[in-house]
């Protein structure tokens, strides 16, 4: 086996940190659990440094890698699930200032996304990130049919929330 170039890792992770604090700010809010989070993907990262081929965009490696982590760190913390809510960093930043978007209307979308399962949010993330359906099924391991399905049913469950949040 060749050896693990370990600064080509670290440059290719600095390089695509957004994607690694997106993840984490959409599964967590406490400081503590997003910190603990990016250090479990970064380990699962490095294990799998080998393993990656190229086959795919770093960025779609990355994700995958992370979103499995998430999901799988969710699952096991279960006890938390009571304080769901998401990172407010991580929807404003995919709202760029001139769309019109209120801070407001930002808080209740996070309040509706923190209430997805751990796959919903994932789907989300990579949709509102703009990734074509085609990558989110390959980073999720779904067809790009299901992903699409997904993707409407999940609009159509945050339009609910969001009518409910907002009293309309």
């Amino acid at each position: 086996m060749p050896a693990i170039n370990r600064e080509d890792f670290i440059t290719r992770m600095e390089d695509n940190q957004g994607i690694l604090h997106k993840v984490c700010g959409m599964f967590c809010s406490v400081t503590e659990d997003k910190e603990d989070l990016y250090q479990e993907i970064i380990i699962q990262l490095w294990k799998s440094w080998p393993k990656f081929r190229g086959d795919s965009k770093m960025s779609t490696w990355m994700y995958r890698i992370a979103l499995n982590t998430a999901i799988s760190m969710s699952a096991r913390n279960k006890k938390h699930q009571g304080n769901r809510t998401i990172d407010n960093q991580t929807i404003s930043t995919t709202a760029d200032e001139d769309s019109g978007v209120s801070p407001e209307d930002i808080q209740s979308l996070q309040q509706a996304i923190s209430t997805l399962s751990e796959i919903e949010r994932a789907i989300i993330l990579l949709h509102l990130e703009e990734k074509p359906y085609e990558e989110i099924a390959e980073i999720t391991g779904l067809t790009r049919t299901n992903v699409g399905v997904r993707i409407m049913r999940i609009k159509k469950k945050l339009e609910s929330e969001m009518k409910k949040l907002l009293g309309t």
